[in-house]
C-alpha cells in the first residue's frame, strides 16, 4: 500500500483588531483540508470577527469543497454586516474563480495589504 503524502496546508491566523483578522493560507484547500479551514474561519466569524481577510497568495489550488467553504464563510461574514476579502495572486486559482463566475461574487485583490486596506474601508462604511 501505498503511503500518501499528508496535505500541503497551513493556515495562521493574524488578529488585525478586535473586529478584523487575516486568515492566511498555504497550500491546498480540498476535501481533505477544507473541514480544517471551515471550522478556523467560521470560528473567527463567531469571536465577533466581522472584517475576514483570507491571504489566499499562498494557495496552490482549491477544488468545489473549498470554494463552498469560502461562500459560506463570506454568507456568514454578510449575514453579520461584515467585509471578506480574497487576496489572490495565483493566476490558476484566479482563473477558478472566473470559470465558476465567482469572480463577481467575491471582492478579489492581488496582495494581502490591498485586502485589509478594503476590509477596513467597508467596516468603516
Amino acid at each position: 500500500m501505498a503511503a500518501f503524502e499528508p496535505p500541503n496546508f497551513e493556515l495562521t491566523e493574524v488578529e488585525l483588531d478586535e473586529r478584523s483578522v487575516i486568515l492566511r493560507v498555504v497550500g491546498e484547500i480540498h476535501a481533505t483540508t477544507a473541514p480544517e479551514f471551515s471550522e478556523r474561519l467560521n470560528a473567527a466569524i463567531a469571536q465577533g470577527r466581522t472584517g475576514v481577510v483570507l491571504d489566499l497568495t499562498g494557495v496552490e489550488f482549491i477544488d468545489s469543497t473549498g470554494l463552498s467553504v469560502l461562500l459560506n464563510g463570506l454568507r456568514r461574514v454578510t449575514r453579520v454586516r461584515g467585509a471578506m476579502v480574497l487576496a489572490c495572486a495565483n493566476p490558476t486559482v484566479l482563473r477558478l474563480f472566473e470559470i465558476t463566475k465567482l469572480d463577481s461574487t467575491f471582492d478579489i485583490v492581488a496582495d494581502c495589504d490591498e485586502a485589509v486596506a478594503r476590509v477596513r474601508q467597508a467596516l468603516a462604511d
